[in-house]
């Protein structure tokens, strides 16, 4: 009689009580034994002749000998070290990437998962030159080469003195979840992050399931440095697929201006490959990385939020990113890509299933976040003509707006004596600071009433002004209505008016 045996190790992602971070780790860990399979096809040459089944939720794997032994051979060989000193994850087919992408990898993992000292060993800095696109300056970028980094070594932390794997829950270091936290630091014994060691291992593989992104924020700056996303994923197989679209993802593409960014981002990247419609990802969660006040040396979890979407917001999305593209600036300190301020505020709200401009006035109301605004006011107003809107009276108000805008700064113009400048800006300056001192239905009325009256007719206006009533008297519409009114101010764009030709200052960027 046959007794049949219990593989080492079993997952499976829908066991109870798993995280999305566990579920990418046991991607992680199914893309690298696929991969290892075509380089080790015959497991006598493996370390203990470990052999694994995969299965499109689960992954089992079993061999013989020395625990530790297995471990540290696997370990080893899926996380490595390239020529270049870059982080080199091997379910990620690294031979099959270019520069930029593993660069982009790298430095997203040293942002996340091995920025702490004690997990990451460096072998000195390093500097590449990268050509974004074709048309565009070359940037240079730099990082920390790597020694080596916690994965490689794990193998120690999941086996005992004698080399046997552990049988009862272990402790784990925080950067094994960045999107986890020890609830009491003062009683970390008690309360501190302890897993089983099946669990623990998945953990280690989430860094090759998951996707970074390098911010520049405008409303967070420092506290928004780096987005880990974690996918939300149902099918080993199909996921393992879909994260190998990005085998060329680019460092353009790795740059993002917001939580909301990098989500929508990752999440619609894929709807221009092939195999799309077979490996639609539909959420995820976006863990945000940063330094705070109290923890400046290193960069600690500053927001974690789940993103959902849907047609619209992918549609309202992508208009956006059309709209108000990233950019190569060519800057005082080194060339540097450019995130759209206006994007920052639209794509947070879309993931946030929130109207594209809302909070567009309190986000963008100083003057030097609203000139950064309207700097990209041609890609604001083509937003204003394609993008989806909640209701067909908000596009008619801004549109109203615009036609007052005209007719205002025309009259600016008739005033102006030959050899003069006209006063435009100083026009629109006033009208954004009779914006700002709005505080209520009431003093928002009295404004959008004379702002309008000092235009004349207007022919939107009158031909439409039942359907707007209810933006101008309601008070639950006031602040609605004082974003669109703040949204066409910055989206007008007059003919006559001089564009500036460079935003006022660089971007920094972070540096690992």
């Amino acid at each position: 009689m046959s007794v049949t045996t219990q593989p080492k190790i079993q997952l499976h992602i829908g066991d109870p009580g798993i995280t999305l971070m566990h579920r990418a780790g046991i991607a992680g860990l199914w893309m690298t034994l696929e991969q290892l399979q075509q380089e080790y096809p015959e497991p006598s040459t493996r370390a203990g002749k470990i052999s694994w089944s995969l299965a499109p939720r689960s992954i089992s794997l079993d061999w013989e000998g020395e625990d530790f032994e297995v471990l540290d051979w696997l370990f080893k060989q899926s996380f490595q070290i390239s020529e270049e000193g870059l982080i080199s994850l091997t379910g990620l087919k690294p031979s099959k990437m270019d520069l930029q992408t593993r660069v982009t990898v790298h430095r997203g993992m040293r942002g996340t998962f091995v920025q702490h000292p004690s997990a990451f060993k460096s072998a000195g800095e390093q500097t590449q030159s990268l050509q974004i696109d074709e048309d565009s300056p070359e940037i240079v970028v730099r990082y920390k080469k790597a020694a080596s980094y916690a994965h490689q070594n794990f193998a120690k932390n999941l086996c005992d003195k004698k080399g046997k794997l552990h049988q009862k829950p272990i402790s784990i270091a925080g950067w094994m979840n960045p999107g986890a936290a020890v609830r009491h630091v003062a009683f970390s014994s008690q309360t501190g992050l302890q897993e089983t060691p099946q669990r623990v291992l998945a953990l280690l593989f989430a860094p090759v399931a998951c996707q970074y992104f390098l911010l520049s924020s405008r409303l967070r700056e420092k506290r928004a440095q780096y987005a880990l996303i974690v996918p939300e994923v149902t099918d080993l197989e199909k996921y393992t697929r879909r994260r190998r679209m990005f085998a060329n993802f680019g460092y353009k593409n790795f740059c993002a201006s917001s939580l909301g960014d990098a989500g929508l981002k990752f999440l619609t990247y894929e709807t221009t490959m092939e195999l799309a419609s077979k490996t639609k990802i539909e959420r995820c969660q976006v863990v945000i990385l940063g330094t705070v006040a109290w923890s400046s040396q290193q960069r600690t979890r500053t927001d974690i939020e789940n993103v959902a979407i849907n047609d619209k917001i992918f549609r309202n999305y992508k208009i956006s990113q059309n709209e108000l593209s990233d950019r190569v600036v060519e800057g005082s300190s080194g060339n540097f890509v450019a995130r759209s301020f206006a994007r920052e505020i639209i794509a947070d709200n879309l993931a946030q299933n929130r109207s594209w401009f809302h909070g567009i006035s309190d986000k963008a109301g100083s003057q030097e976040l609203f000139q950064r605004l309207a700097y990209e006011g041609g890609g604001l107003y083509q937003m204003v003509q394609k993008v989806e809107w909640d209701n067909e009276r908000q596009q008619i108000f801004v549109k109203a707006c615009h036609e007052a805008l005209r007719k205002i700064y025309a009259q600016v113009y008739d005033r102006t004596k030959e050899g003069e400048y006209a006063q435009i800006e100083r026009e629109r300056e006033r009208i954004r600071t009779g914006l700002g001192r709005c505080k209520n239905a009431e003093t928002f009325r009295q404004f959008i009433t004379d702002f309008w009256s000092r235009a004349g007719r207007i022919s939107v206006l009158q031909d439409s002004w039942p359907d707007l009533l209810p933006l101008i008297t309601s008070k639950e519409h006031w602040k609605e209505a004082r974003d669109l009114a703040l949204l066409a101010l910055a989206s007008y764009r007059n003919p006559n008016s001089n564009k500036p030709s460079s935003e006022s200052e660089d971007e920094e960027e972070v540096f690992n």
